[in-house]
């Protein structure tokens, strides 16, 4: 007996001298320093930036319709083709303007020898002066019917005002159009205009004339323009006035209803602290927060931090931080809270 309870005694003591061996060596392992890259808070003072939406429209949109009334023959129905000023874009059946010309023309031969025959006879005074000034009457109005015939004949053609793209077709071949009536939306690209709303509190930061920066996601780039247009009156519901942008468009890439955001630089400075983006991580419920470096102990502490706008890949920090702490910059996620850190020299 006496036997095995000294063998379990070896035991037990072999087994706490393990565990106690363990326990040191976790202990160590957790001390072992990390090697992160870090630098102090920063206080930068910077221009502030108004961002706001608009969309893309043409720098001049025309609705075109024919000056007479009838059935569509042709029409252009390619939307988003180029188009050319005086390219032909639709017609009207002529027919019945033809023979309205055709008409005119019987009359005009008509009265004009008519004109003649009495002309001879006014010379010999065999004809009264009125009836002379009468046939000459006549004629006059024939050869303006003539020539107005003529215009309804043409105006069957219908030809594009500018050069530009066809945005919409309104009505389709075969379709009976009145006089007036838009068949088609045609807008120069050449240039476009950004049409945006901006807040009544910023409005004393915007000027004609001031540069903006314009990015369309579509295109994945930005295009710089300037301001053409500033609203007189704000929007009653919003309180927003209307702001126009202008951008040369030499490629022709943007396009009308294209979403755009315009950026405009403020006169107003703005002073906040700063830190490089990568500095801040996130964790699982979407909080931001950065490793603030102890410098005395050496030590890793996590901080939560609040943050505002970016600025040249810079992350504003507005709660939880002080101008010249240091916090790691590179090698945190290897961080945990508490834990050592070596800065390189």
């Amino acid at each position: 007996m006496k036997q095995v309870f000294y063998s379990l005694i070896s035991s037990l003591t072999i087994l706490l001298a393990s565990c106690g061996e363990k326990e040191k060596t976790t202990e160590v392992s957790t001390n072992v320093a990390i090697s992160v890259v870090a630098e102090p808070v920063q206080l930068t003072t910077s221009g502030s930036e108004l961002s706001v939406s608009g969309n893309v429209e043409g720098f001049k949109t025309v609705r075109v319709g024919f000056l007479v009334g009838g059935k569509i023959d042709y029409i252009a129905d390619e939307e988003g083709q180029m188009l050319s000023r005086g390219q032909l874009i639709a017609t009207l059946d002529p027919t019945s303007y033809s023979l309205a010309k055709q008409a005119a023309d019987v009359r005009v031969l008509q009265l004009t020898d008519d004109y003649d025959r009495l002309k001879i006879m006014h010379d010999r005074s065999s004809v009264s002066e009125s009836d002379y000034k009468k046939i000459g009457f006549s004629l006059d109005e024939a050869f303006t019917q003539q020539r107005l015939q003529g215009k309804n004949v043409s105006d069957t053609r219908l030809f594009s005002p500018i050069n530009g793209v066809l945005l919409e077709q309104l009505s389709e071949k075969g379709e009976i159009t009145g006089v007036g009536n838009p068949v088609l939306v045609i807008a120069d690209i050449s240039k476009v205009k950004v049409n945006a709303y901006i807040p009544e509190n910023e409005l004393h930061n915007i000027q004609l004339g001031q540069t903006a920066t314009v990015e369309i996601s579509a295109l994945d780039t930005s295009f710089q323009g300037k301001i053409t247009e500033v609203g007189s009156a704000a929007d009653p519901s919003s309180r927003t006035f209307t702001v126009k942008v202008e951008v040369h468009n030499p490629r022709l890439l943007i396009r009308p209803g294209m979403v755009a955001e315009i950026k405009l630089s403020s006169k107003e400075s703005h002073t906040a602290l700063t830190v490089p983006a990568e500095a801040v991580l996130h964790d699982s419920n979407e909080e931001s927060y950065v490793y603030v470096i102890d410098q005395k102990q050496n030590k890793a502490i996590m901080r939560t931090v609040s943050i505002g706008q970016l600025v040249n890949n810079r992350i504003e920090i507005t709660n939880g931080l002080s101008a010249g702490e240091v916090i790691a910059t590179g090698g945190q996620q290897k961080l945990s809270n508490g834990a050592f850190v070596t800065i390189p020299k």
